[in-house]
Order: structure tokens, then sequence, then C-alpha cells
């Protein structure tokens, strides 16, 4: 590579970040939150508080003021222009701000994992793909029928040779080595699969950003703009990206390949001379998790893009237009222009529209009489302590502990949630943990299934019960669940 490419590189978030000063933090803390957990959106309360618990640990640590700053205020520095490590948006339909991983963050994670020693580097599986793609691409674009047949009888002949073989009981089985090679191939490859979407996802909205400001810059006229624009509504699905994706994501939706894969899967997982990743058990949920999130920035983004191209059309007020059009352009002539000056705050991202008619008109207050005669004291007596015996059981703590537990495994059984967080408030807490509902997670119930509970009253007492079988999954999960009442068949 030339110098000036280099150099241009070097001004790219993801080399930027590798400069960072807190470049560590900045790689752990997203890494785990977005690439580790495949979290393609979080809410800025959620994630603050978790970078307030690493920020603690790092400090107690490290030492009182390794890490000075708020949450918030390290948060907008990642999401500044200047770092680009963080998205910060609204999502359509909500008033609270959201953050997702940039593209720049996956590439310094595989490059920093990528100079880690490794005790098994494998190369015959690669060079088995190099000529399998050979393969593919040299007889893919050949245009002559005998070729085409040639090469196909000739596969065909290995393939009934081989079967002879077998027949026979002549056949090879991969040795260990072998084994670990192809299974380190597949586990780079799919994790550079799931990192992929992200980027995808960003280059389409860079190509819906390339379009609105080849829109806001247009000078000429209003039909030549529709005929360049609108000779294909889909602009950003029918890209060479956009096809390319739909492609890999129809081929994904198959019900024969997944079926396949997930057996496939299964069986090398349990393999003895392969270290078993834990993340590939359900890496192909991963990736439809990020396929359907990619698929719908790509709607979101076209169904915009239309409304902003019809905009244009149907408004026939000169005046408007060109200072509409003024506003546009000078805008993207100083979107990267930093000055204070230049910089204004606003109080929401949308107006509060309040016309006059829609105010109430006054209502007077009826006023109750107050009669306090005929008042007489009463005789028997009450015993108020049994107001202060009443129990009170937090469902926010209940759902914070689930959520807690889900994070590093896809489900987790009641009896072993409690057998961690055991019961404190008895049956009361038991029936909460049943009722819990939160957008997190879900709760499936086995009625064919019981189990028992155990717990001690306040006295020391020994108490149980015996309820079906409730697990709690998360929500990503693509698993079907039943939901049953939780408290009908408790004894």
């Amino acid at each position: 590579m030339r110098f000036e490419q280099l150099d241009a590189l070097r001004r790219q978030p993801a080399w930027r970040l590798l400069r960072a000063d807190h470049a560590p933090l900045v790689l752990s803390f997203l890494g785990q939150v977005f690439v580790d957990d495949n979290v393609r959106a979080i809410s800025a309360a959620e994630l603050e508080s978790r970078l307030d618990d690493e920020l603690y640990a790092l400090n107690e640590r490290l030492g009182e003021g390794t890490f000075p700053k708020s949450p918030a205020a390290y948060l907008n520095d990642w999401a500044a222009p200047e770092s680009g490590w963080l998205r910060k948006y609204y999502p359509p339909d909500s008033d609270e701000v959201h953050y997702d991983a940039t593209p720049a963050v996956e590439k310094a994670l595989a490059w920093v994992k990528s100079i880690q020693d490794r005790s098994f580097v494998g190369t015959e599986s690669r060079l088995n793909t190099v000529f399998e793609l050979l393969r593919q691409m040299a007889f893919g674009t050949e245009n002559d029928p005998q070729v085409r047949l040639a090469e196909l009888q000739r596969r065909r002949d290995a393939i009934d040779a081989e079967i002879e073989a077998v027949r026979r009981g002549r056949f090879e089985v991969l040795e260990p080595a072998a084994q670990r090679d192809r299974y380190q191939q597949f586990v780079s490859t799919a994790r550079e699969l799931l990192a992929d979407f992200r980027e995808v996802e960003a280059n389409f909205r860079q190509l819906d950003r390339d379009l609105r400001a080849q829109i806001a810059t247009w000078s000429g006229a209003k039909g030549q703009l529709l005929d360049e624009l609108l000779g294909n509504r889909n602009s950003i699905a029918d890209s060479d990206q956009g096809r390319s994706f739909q492609a890999f994501y129809d081929f994904l939706l198959s019900h024969d390949r997944q079926v396949e894969f997930a057996e496939l899967l299964a069986k090398v997982q349990v393999l003895d001379a392969v270290d078993a990743d834990p993340r590939m058990r359900r890496i192909h949920h991963d990736w439809l998790a990020a396929g359907s999130r990619t698929q719908a920035t790509v709607r979101l983004l076209s169904e915009q893009l239309r409304r902003f191209l019809d905009d244009q059309v149907w408004l026939e007020n000169r005046r408007v237009m060109d200072i509409l059009r003024s506003i546009e352009s000078n805008a993207l002539r100083v979107k990267d222009i930093r000055d204070p000056q230049l910089e204004v705050e606003i109080d929401a991202t949308a107006p509060e529209v309040v016309l006059p008619m829609e105010r109430p008109l006054y209502r007077p207050v009826d006023k109750a009489p107050l009669v306090s005669t005929g008042i007489v004291e009463a005789a028997e007596e009450v015993d108020a302590d049994l107001l202060f015996e009443q129990v009170f059981v937090d469902p926010a703590r209940l759902v914070d502990g689930v959520c807690a537990a889900l994070r590093a495994r896809g489900q987790i059984g009641l009896t072993e949630l409690l057998e961690r967080n055991p019961l404190e408030q008895g049956l009361a807490e038991l029936v909460t943990y049943l009722s819990l509902a939160d957008p997190g997670f879900a709760v499936v119930f086995d009625e064919h299934t019981r189990e028992r509970v155990q717990w001690r009253d306040a006295d020391g007492n020994s108490r149980q019960a015996e309820i079906p079988r409730v697990t709690f999954t998360r929500s990503d999960s693509t698993e079907e669940t039943t939901m049953i009442a939780p408290t009908e068949d408790l004894r």
C-alpha cells in the first residue's frame, strides 16, 4: 500500500480507536455488550448503567481516578463525529436515545484478536476452500456445454469411486488435527459473517445519505431528477450490496437449509477433537436476528427515501423550495466544520402543537358538603400492628436478577435461579416470579414436568411448593414458546 492510502486510513474510526488513550476500555466494554451478546440496539439508560458498573470495578482494581469521567460523558465522547465508535439515534416511534456500535469497533476487535498468539494454525481447510472457490468461478462462467458436461462427468466418476470404496469398507476419517483445522476456519468465518451484517447496514445508511445529498444539491430540472432516481424505486435494495445481501438472506431463510445446518452443527459441537465454542451453538439464530434487523433497515430507508422524493415532487411553492434547498445545501457544506457557533441545542425532536380550540372550557368543581354530625366513637379495638406486617415484593428487583442471569446464556430455569438467589419473602416472592413480564425475556411453563421449590419462612420453618417447570428465555430466541397461566397449578 502507498503512503497516501495508509495516511487516509489512519483517519478512519477503526484506526483512531486503536490509537485512543482508553482503547482497552472501549474495546473490552463495547465488544462485550455489542459483539459478544450480538446486541444491535440498546437504550442509553441501560448502556450507562452497565458502563457505570464497569468503571466502578476498574477504578476499584486500578485505583481511584483511573477513569474519572461519568458514564454519560464517555458515551458522548465515543459517539462524537471525531470518534465514530457508537451510533446515537432515536428509533422509530420512540423518544429515548439508543446506541449501536459502528463497524469500526468490530474491525478493531478483529485486528486485535488477529495479533494474539495461536497454539494451532490450520492451512489445509483454507487451501481446500481456495480450490473450491476457483472451481466455482471457473466453471460458473463457462459458456461451453461440452466443458460443463465434462466437469460434471468427472465429479460423478469421483463420487461413484468414493461410494464403491465405502461399500468395500475403505474410507478415511478426518484426523483430530484436520478436525481442529476445519473447526477453526468455521468459527472464524461465522464470526466474520456476523460482523459483516453491521457493516452492510452501515453501507446502506451511507447510500441513503448519498442519495439524499444528491437530491438536496440538485440544481437541474425536476424531471431529470425523477428520471435518475425514480427509474428504480428500490434504489437501496437493488444496489449490488443489496442484491448480494438479499440472496444470502433468502438462502438463510430456507427451511431445509436451517434443518441441515442445525443437524450438522449439533454433530460438530460434540466432537472430542475440537474445543467447541459455546456461542457457535446458536450462531444461525444470531445470523437470522442480525439479518432481520438489516432487512428492516433497508425497508425503512427505502420507505423514507420514497417519502422524501414524494415531498420534492408535490411541493409546488417555488419560494419554499428555494429556502429548503438552500438550508440543506448549507447544512451539507458545514456538516464537517467543528465550530461552537454553529452548534444549536433544541428542546425536543418535534414541535408540540396545541390549538386554541383543543383547550377545555372552564368547569366549576362541585363542592360536596362535609357533614360531621351523628359521628360516634367506635367501641371495638383494632390492632394497628397488622398494618405493618404487609409484605411487598418488588418485581423490578426480580426482573433485574433474571436479566443478569440471561446475559451469559440463552435460558435459565427457575429452580436454578432460586439456587443463586434464594427466596427472601416466601410464597409471595415465588408467585411474583411466576407472574413476571418484561420485553427482555419470555416465561415458558412445562405442565408435564413438576419441580419442588423450598424456602424458610420468617419463623425458620421449612416450606415447599410443587410447581410446573418454569424457564426464562431471552426474547431474541426464535424457538416457539407456549404461555400458560402461572398460578393455576401451584400447590
